[in-house]
């Protein structure tokens, strides 16, 4: 099972967790490939995710299966080559853009899941990663929100929420969808320029049941929880944001002890690179 995560070193407790989530709940060979890359311009500096995250990953992948593996791969002159330069000011880092470059990473398996780093696994990811993907490039899940505002067809509901995407690169090197989506992010700016682009020029998608990418709240059956912002409604409307490696808010404000020992394990983890 290929496993794709993308980011600078602030992704890296969400990759622990994520990662750690995905070697408790899958009984299967895991290969995890990380994208990075270092970037600077006039207002930010933007540094890889540290190898010795990876390792203490690497470490752990083996314990349990000693064919388990994680690769980082330094993007940087891959994205140098097409910055998308219409969206490098939004509010999202350029580096949520960096999946859009998976396909021109030759070691990159011909099927890959892509996952954002604030989601954790529940439950095995078998079904949704083994589902035929033969004529399609991506299967993903209708992003809760977007899926009302957003859609090709006026009577369809067919917006992806990209933190899940399980993707099939060799579909996507023949159509050349993900480099038409990096043409349209450095022509275009968008609100969410990956996902938009996604969604806008897919024309081979399969979309997935929810509990596949659940947005909000914990179900019985959800598979993956993906930590976003949400709304909520009571005692007054307001949006609310925790991610997993928040452990405090998790508790205090989401009311969830799920994955605590999925967390205990993270911060071990954690003081473990700090020691070094």
């Amino acid at each position: 099972m290929n496993i794709l995560y993308c980011g600078d070193e602030n992704i890296e407790d969400g990759l622990m967790i994520s990662v750690l989530s995905i070697l408790k709940n899958v009984d299967a060979d895991l290969h995890f490939y990380v994208m990075t890359m270092t970037l600077k311009n006039e207002d930010h500096s933007f540094y890889p995710v540290n190898q010795k995250v990876v390792q203490i990953l690497r470490d752990k992948l083996r314990e349990v299966n000693v064919n388990n593996s994680i690769e980082l791969f330094d993007a940087t002159s891959i994205f140098q080559k097409m910055i998308p330069s219409a969206n490098m000011q939004t509010r999202f880092t350029p580096y949520c853009m960096l999946r859009l470059f998976a396909d021109q990473v030759s070691c990159i398996p011909d099927k890959i899941l892509y996952l954002d780093n604030d989601v954790i696994c529940r439950q095995s990811i078998k079904e949704f990663y083994e589902q035929d993907m033969e004529k399609y490039e991506i299967a993903g899940v209708l992003d809760y929100y977007g899926r009302f505002f957003f859609r090709n067809r006026l009577f369809h509901m067919d917006y992806l929420n990209s933190g899940v995407l399980l993707l099939n690169i060799k579909k996507i090197r023949e159509t050349g969808l993900f480099e038409m989506c990096r043409k349209m992010c450095q022509e275009k700016k968008m609100f969410m320029p990956d996902q938009s682009a996604l969604n806008k020029l897919c024309q081979r998608k399969r979309i997935a049941k929810r509990k596949f990418n659940e947005q909000r709240i914990l179900h019985q059956d959800t598979v993956l929880q993906h930590f976003t912002t949400s709304f909520r409604f009571l005692p007054w409307i307001h949006t609310i944001t925790v991610k997993p490696w928040q452990v405090e808010k998790v508790h205090s404000k989401l009311k969830l002890f799920e994955y605590d020992d999925i967390l205990e394990e993270y911060l071990k983890a954690k003081a473990c690179i700090r020691g070094n």
